[in-house]
C-alpha cells in the first residue's frame, strides 16, 4: 500500500457512494498542491454523522474504488475502515495509520466547510496531533479553521466540481445516463450490478 520510501500521504475518506470524477479531481489537486506522494482513498464501513443511502454494500464500495483508481500509480486504497467495522472515525483510522507508518506524514483532505467543526470530531486533539489538514474551497463557503491547538492546514482551491454521489443515485434510479459524471468502468459496474435502481 504504502512503501516505505513514501513520505508524504493524503487521506480521502468518505462513503463513495459512488465515488465520482470530483473525488479523483480532489485528490489530484491535492496531490499537486501538497507535493504528496499518493494519495489513499478510504472507504468508510459505516458514517458517524449519516445513514448510509441505498443500502449498497461496503464490498461494492471498495470494487467501485478499485476500478475507478486502477492504473494509476498516484492513487492507492486501504479497507481498514471496512475491515474494523462499525461507525469510522477519522481519529481511530489515522491512529492505525500512524502504528503502520510511524515516518510518514499524513495529510487528511476535508471540505473547508467541516475545517470549522474539527472541534467536534472525536478525539480531536488528538486527531490534529496526527496529520495535517488540506481543506478543499467550496463555493459560498468561507473556511474557519477551528480553534484547536496544533491545527495544521493548508487551504486548496480545487477544480470546481458540482458532481454529487446522491446526484448520481438519483439519474441511475431514473433512468437516466451517469455517463462522464463515473469512471466509464464504475458506470458498467453500476449497471452490472443493477446498483442504485
Amino acid at each position: 500500500m504504502i512503501s516505505k520510501r513514501v513520505a508524504r500521504v493524503g487521506i480521502l475518506g468518505g462513503t463513495f457512494n459512488p465515488i465520482h470524477v470530483g473525488h479523483l479531481l480532489i485528490a489530484q489537486d491535492a496531490l499537486e498542491a501538497a507535493r504528496l506522494d499518493r494519495v489513499l482513498f478510504i472507504p468508510s464501513a459505516a458514517p458517524p454523522h449519516k445513514p448510509l443511502a441505498n443500502n449498497v454494500s461496503a464490498a461494492h464500495r471498495l470494487r467501485m474504488v478499485k476500478l475507478a483508481i486502477a492504473g494509476d500509480s498516484r492513487f492507492a486504497v486501504d479497507n481498514l475502515e471496512i475491515r474494523r467495522g462499525g461507525k469510522s472515525y477519522s481519529v481511530d483510522t489515522l491512529t492505525e495509520l500512524r502504528r503502520r507508518h510511524p515516518r510518514a506524514e499524513f495529510h487528511f483532505i476535508i471540505g473547508a466547510d467541516s475545517l470549522s467543526e474539527l472541534h467536534l470530531w472525536k478525539n480531536a486533539r488528538q486527531l490534529v496531533k496526527l496529520c495535517r489538514f488540506i481543506a478543499v474551497a467550496r463555493p459560498g463557503h468561507v473556511a474557519r479553521p477551528a480553534r484547536l491547538s496544533g491545527l495544521r492546514y493548508q487551504l486548496l482551491d480545487a477544480h470546481p466540481c458540482g458532481v454529487a454521489s446522491r446526484e448520481i443515485r438519483q439519474r441511475v434510479a431514473a433512468g437516466k445516463s451517469i455517463l462522464y459524471l463515473v469512471p466509464d468502468a464504475v458506470r458498467r459496474y453500476i449497471a452490472r450490478h443493477k446498483l442504485y435502481q
